[in-house]
C-alpha cells in the first residue's frame, strides 16, 4: 500500500525525521489560508498523488505569494496529472500539500528497501539528489552507496555514519545526518514497510538537513496489526479493479491484452500467461482466487474479471488441491447463468474431485467451453478471439 508525500512526512517526523512546515488543502482558498499558516516567503504547492516524477509533469509549482498560491492551487485540483509511473490514463489531483519554500545548498538521495534476494533491508544513498535512483544508478554509478542491514541486530549508528560520510555531509551536520538516516531505518522496521525514500534530503543554507519530499510503502499483509498504517489507504489512486478485488480478499493484476485469466495460485497464473502468449494471444489480466474458495467466491471472483470491459474471452484454470474442483465448477455455472456473458468462457479443471466439476460443467446446459490440459485451453481461448488475439479495448494496466 501506498501514501501520500504528506502522509509520509507526518510519520517520520515522528520517528525524528525534520521536515518543512507544510499543511494539507482541498480547495484553492484552503491553500491560501495555509500561507498564513505556514509563515514565510515563498512556498510550494505539491499535487498529492501516488507516483514520483511530479515535478517533470508539472505537480509542483513554486510561489511567492497567497494569490499565486491559489491560482496554482485552482489549476492542479481536479487536474489528471500523468507521468512515467502513472500510465497513459494518469492520476486525479484531490488534494494538495503546500508547504514553505526551502534554501537548498546540497542535495541527497536515501532509500530503504526490502531487497528479497538477501532477504535483508538494504539502504541505497548517493550525492545526487532530485533524480530517480534509476537515473542516478545510470548516469552515476559511483556515487550509489548500498548497505546492508542485518535484521537481528538492525542499524547500527556507525553504519549511518559511515553512510554519511560517504555522501560527502559536512563533519558538523553528522549528527543530523545519523539522527534522520536511522529515524527511517526505525519507521521502516516498526510500520512493517517496504519502502522508505527520501528524494531529495537536502542541506539548506541555514545548515539544516531536511527532508524535501518522501515517500512510503507498506505491506499490505500486515495492514491488519497496523491500524494507524491501513487507515491512511486513499482509494482513489488505486486501480479501481485491484481496490474492488483487495476488499473481497482477492488478488488481480490489470495487463494490457483481451484474455481475461481466473486461476489459483500465483504459479499458476504465470504458467497460464505464458501459454496464452505461447498460442498467440495476450492476457488482459489475472486474478487469484486463492486456495479454499467457495461457490460464492468464485462468483464473484468471474464477475471481477468480466468487469473488465477489455477481454473477449475468459480463461478460468484451477489447480485444486486445498480448492475442489465441483466448488469452482458450481461457482462458474452460477456465475455464467445470472453474468450471461456475451463473450467464450473456457473451463480447465484439474485436481480435486475433477471428474465431478467437469461432469457439472458438461452437463449444465450453458455455453462453457471445456478444455483437458493447459494448452488446450490456451489454445481455445486464443482462437476464440481471432487468429491475431487483437484487443478490441486495451484494459487500464495495474
Amino acid at each position: 500500500m501506498d501514501i501520500h508525500e504528506y502522509q509520509a512526512k507526518e510519520i517520520l517526523a515522528g520517528f525524528g525525521v525534520n521536515i518543512p512546515r507544510g499543511g494539507v488543502a482541498y480547495s484553492p482558498e484552503q491553500a491560501a489560508y495555509r500561507t498564513t499558516e505556514i509563515g514565510g516567503r515563498g512556498w510550494a504547492v505539491k499535487a498529492q498523488i501516488h507516483s514520483g516524477a511530479r515535478g517533470k509533469a508539472g505537480g509542483i509549482i513554486l510561489c511567492t505569494d497567497a494569490n499565486q498560491v491559489q491560482d496554482a492551487a485552482a489549476d492542479l485540483l481536479g487536474k489528471r496529472l500523468v507521468t512515467h509511473q502513472t500510465g497513459p490514463k494518469g492520476k486525479l489531483v484531490h488534494r494538495l500539500y503546500v508547504e514553505e519554500a526551502s534554501s537548498i545548498k546540497s542535495e541527497y538521495y536515501l532509500g530503504f528497501v526490502l531487497d528479497r534476494k538477501s532477504e535483508r533491508v538494504m539502504v541505497v544513498a548517493s550525492a545526487a539528489g532530485g533524480m530517480e535512483i534509476e537515473e542516478i544508478s545510470q548516469s552515476e554509478p559511483d556515487s550509489v552507496i548500498r548497505l546492508v542491514v542485518e535484521p537481528a541486530v538492525g542499524m547500527q549508528p556507525f553504519q549511518a555514519r559511515e553512510m554519511a560520510f560517504g555522501l560527502g555531509i559536512d563533519a558538523a551536520l553528522m549528527g543530523q545526518a545519523t539522527t534522520t538516516i536511522l529515524a527511517c531505518y526505525r519507521a521502516f522496521r516498526d510500520l512493517d514497510a517496504t519502502m522508505v525514500e527520501i528524494n531529495p534530503l537536502v542541506v539548506t543554507d541555514d545548515d539544516n538537513i531536511v527532508a524535501l519530499d518522501a515517500k512510503m510503502s507498506f505491506d499490505d499483509n500486515a495492514l491488519f496489526r497496523r491500524p494507524e498504517v491501513s487507515e491512511l489507504r486513499d482509494k482513489s489512486q488505486e486501480e479501481p479493479r485491484e481496490t474492488k478485488a483487495t476488499d473481497r480478499g482477492l488478488s488481480y493484476v490489470g495487463l494490457d491484452g483481451n484474455i481475461g485469466c481466473m486461476i489459483n495460485g500465483a504459479g499458476l497464473a504465470m504458467a497460464t500467461m505464458d501459454m496464452i502468449k505461447h498460442a498467440g494471444g495476450e492476457p488482459a489480466n489475472f486474478l487469484d482466487i486463492g486456495g479454499g474458495a467457495t461457490p460464492e467466491r468464485v462468483e464473484k471472483a468471474f464477475n471481477l474479471v468480466l468487469s473488465d470491459e477489455g477481454i473477449d474471452a475468459i480463461l478460468i484454470n484451477i489447480f485444486a488441491g486445498i480448492n475442489r474442483c465441483d466448488w469452482v465448477a458450481e461457482g462458474v455455472i452460477e456465475a455464467v447463468r445470472k453474468a450471461e456473458p456475451d463473450i467464450p468462457v473456457i473451463v480447465r479443471l484439474s485436481g480435486t474431485n475433477v471428474e465431478e466439476g467437469r461432469r457439472l460443467i458438461r452437463e449444465c446446459g450453458l455455453a462453457i467451453i471445456s478444455a483437458e490440459t493447459l494448452s488446450e485451453a490456451a489454445e481455445l481461448a486464443v482462437s476464440s478471439v481471432g487468429a491475431d488475439a487483437t484487443p478490441k479495448t486495451a484494459s487500464t494496466g495495474a
